[in-house]
């Protein structure tokens, strides 16, 4: 499309192209300088100012901030790029509770979860997360990568298989990568699918290990599948579900408890895999499970918690501190005013002739399309004042770019406004000069 041309407002027309999975699969003797063409690329977009990624807050993640990007230029705006559901990693009780904890057991755990990097803090917080989430037995891990990734390494065998959405998060694929090649994948939230991949997997192996893997809330999407029917399913052939709740945990549902909550499966998921770095202020991951053997199981043979150190005493002290108040009339009001300005985003978006995936949750993924929109996009937001993620192919598929603005209880009506106002701004800017670079590209051909 833009061969004929060589920048659109200043842009190269290389900067418009191309995208990450180009260099994924990289030849040649040099594995160093073999990193050099994605640099070329990246560096390219960086200079037009079509490279989003890799910023720096000034003052960490609140409602509005300063950020840099990776240039050194500093931007002030409404944030709506961080992982602070709730807006509990600055609220003053979390604050209080981490302090205490690096007085009283100092600030490393220095040692694995499977040796003595455990404190009774560690041993207290496993426990209240399996009552929270009505199973038996939890077990932490040092990050939610680790506990997706762990969960599937630590218990699959390469004779055995993983049935996946399509759409599970890269940690759950890089599991399943590393643990068997028997990895199948079923379309997206499709229940019958999945059926056609577990009947097809028993028709060859009656005896192998299968487990299915699904999201409670998808982060793309903002989507949740049935439950229900998957653990159903699961148990028809003898397979074990496996539910990430990265995205929902703490955040959604009266009680906090997510979709597995909302859904009436609390305590009835095989396994329940999970992430504290959305809604609970903090680094970490946790697998709970109804198994006892289970849990002993992945401390020892799940390689990102053997072969990790534990969760820091601030680090646990700030999850438990945030279950606290997830748990509380606090929690409850919180997750309101969370669904409040939720809600309101997504309407706003829609009034302004924008559209967004997905159900009400805090994410909210304005659809974009067109990747060379997306970013030059991106490239008019700070001028806007709105901090947000470009979200782009490989990480969706192709011409299905959006932003992805992440939603905190703590944003103001007013901010939420702002988010809806300076997005719809930046995307008309953004047109405009693409519809004045293809008038030129036609100038050009007609003369």
């Amino acid at each position: 499309m833009f061969t004929k041309t060589k920048t659109i407002d200043g842009v190269p027309e290389t900067a418009l192209k191309g995208s990450m999975r180009d260099f994924r699969v990289m030849e040649g003797a040099d594995l160093l300088g073999r990193c050099d063409a994605f640099y070329n690329w990246q560096d390219n977009r960086r200079r037009s100012g079509t490279w989003p990624f890799s910023r720096a807050t000034e003052t960490g993640p609140a409602s509005s901030c300063a950020v840099r990007d990776d240039s050194g230029n500093l931007t002030t705006g409404v944030n709506f790029a961080s992982q602070d559901y709730l807006s509990l990693s600055s609220h003053p009780a979390v604050l209080a509770a981490a302090k205490a904890a690096i007085d009283e057991f100092g600030a490393h755990s220095a040692g694995s979860p499977a040796l003595v990097g455990n404190t009774s803090t560690s041993v207290a917080l496993e426990r209240r997360l399996a009552q929270f989430l009505k199973m038996e037995e939890a077990i932490l891990f040092p990050t939610g990568w680790a506990a997706g990734f762990g969960v599937l390494k630590g218990i699959i065998r390469s004779h055995d298989y993983i049935v996946m959405d399509a759409l599970a998060h890269t940690c759950l694929q890089t599991g399943a990568q590393a643990a068997t090649r028997n990895v199948v994948l079923f379309r997206h939230n499709d229940v019958e699918h999945c059926r056609e991949r577990l009947k097809e997997i028993r028709r060859r192996d009656a005896n192998a290990g299968v487990m299915v893997v699904t999201e409670g809330l998808f982060s793309m999407d903002s989507d949740t599948p049935d439950i229900g029917a998957l653990q159903e399913l699961a148990h028809e052939y003898g397979a074990t579900l496996m539910v990430d709740v990265a995205h929902d945990l703490g955040c959604l549902g009266k009680d906090g408890t997510g979709h597995i909550g909302i859904q009436n499966m609390l305590g009835k998921v095989d396994l329940v895999m999970g992430s504290f770095s959305k809604t609970f202020g903090s680094n970490g991951g946790f697998v709970a499970t109804r198994s006892r053997a289970v849990k002993e199981y992945l401390r020892f043979y799940s390689p990102s918690c053997t072969f990790s150190n534990a969760l820091s005493p601030a680090q646990l002290a700030t999850i438990t501190k945030a279950l606290d108040i997830v748990e509380s009339a606090e929690g409850r009001d919180l997750r309101g005013k969370l669904m409040t300005n939720i809600v309101n985003l997504r309407a706003r978006i829609r009034a302004r002739g924008m559209d967004c995936y997905g159900d009400p949750s805090a994410i909210v993924a304005v659809k974009t399309g067109d990747e060379a929109l997306a970013r030059m996009t991106a490239r008019a937001l700070p001028e806007m004042g709105l901090i947000s993620n470009l979200v782009e192919f490989p990480a969706v598929g192709k011409g299905l770019a959006r932003f992805r603005l992440q939603v905190m209880a703590g944003h103001t009506d007013e901010e939420v406004t702002a988010a809806a106002d300076r997005l719809h701004a930046a995307m008309r800017i953004a047109q405009a000069r693409l519809d004045a670079g293809f008038d030129l590209m036609e100038e050009r051909l007609a003369g």
